[in-house]
């Protein structure tokens, strides 16, 4: 607890650092060409953050928006705008993936932290992995499948992929497309029934 509340006092902090590190990445990312349809994710599962395995082939028939984050992001705020959209969106089927990533370097030390930080500042109730690698190498086998087969990596925290009820991506955004921006609930809508 006394983690945590050292990283809530430090958070506006981290927040401007990031902003200004994070201000030519985002930038970067509005000239990225947009995904385009394909192959169907291949059977790929992630650690749950609550214990678990979450598994991808169980939502297919269902759209679901994965969403690489971190707790100490100029971004974070948008874990607010995630849990929105599943409050607004799940009924009908859509599933909100948060992915808790260190790859920029801007997450808490445990998965136990993280949980901790998004259940007491944003109250989140959506599905969310453990911490999970989303670049380089060692990304996991859903990131390198995005990258390898669509050129899609995240560039930053906070960058969205929506995966189609077949299984096939829909599209992708930057983090600086808000998760209740109109060209992500145009896209998840068009995918729910009416």
């Amino acid at each position: 607890m006394r983690t945590l509340a050292l990283v809530l006092a430090t958070l506006p902090l981290a927040a401007a650092a990031a902003a200004a590190a994070g201000l030519a990445v985002a930038l970067s990312l509005a000239a990225t060409p947009r995904a385009t349809a394909g192959e169907p994710v291949p059977p790929v599962s992630f650690p749950s953050i609550d214990g678990g395995t979450l598994n991808l082939a169980d939502w297919r028939g269902r759209p679901v928006l994965v969403v690489n984050t971190a707790s100490l992001c100029a971004f974070t705020p948008q874990l607010e705008g995630l849990q929105a959209l599943h409050d607004t969106y799940a009924d009908r089927g859509l599933v909100v993936l948060a992915v808790p990533s260190d790859s920029f370097a801007q997450e808490l030390g445990t998965g136990a932290e993280v949980a901790e930080f998004c259940e007491l500042t944003y109250g989140l109730t959506l599905p969310m992995t453990d911490i999970t690698p989303v670049t380089g190498a060692g990304a996991h086998p859903f990131y390198r499948w995005l990258a390898d087969t669509h050129g899609v990596r995240p560039e930053w925290n906070f960058a969205k992929v929506l995966i189609g009820p077949d299984g096939a991506l829909v599209d992708a955004w930057g983090p600086t497309t808000g998760p209740r921006s109109a060209a992500i609930t145009r896209a998840v809508e068009a995918l729910l029934p009416g």
